[in-house]
């Protein structure tokens, strides 16, 4: 078990909140919330990728488009059709 596992059991903390451990919320076929995000590796309207310490996000689908997007967070927009992930391996 991580260090930050431990405190964040201990605390009752999110695991995200004190690593930089992506979460990944999904709103219907047309809303994806990505904390804890990297960067942007690649930007279409219907093609999308973004880098996180775990992986890279797939993103495939029509009109897509980055919203509200801070230095962790970024929230993409569009008719989103599928989502898959590349696994980084250390």
């Amino acid at each position: 078990m991580r260090k930050y596992d431990k405190v964040s059991k201990f605390l009752e903390i999110p695991r995200e909140a004190i690593s930089d451990t992506p979460k990944i919320t999904i709103t219907g076929f047309d809303e994806i919330l990505i904390e804890n995000f990297k960067g942007i590796l690649e930007y279409e309207d219907y093609f999308t990728r973004i880098s996180t310490s775990l992986g890279i996000i797939n993103i495939n689908g029509f009109n897509l488009k980055l919203n509200q997007m801070t230095d962790d967070d970024i929230l993409v927009n569009g008719k989103i059709e599928n989502l898959d992930f590349e696994n980084i391996e250390n």
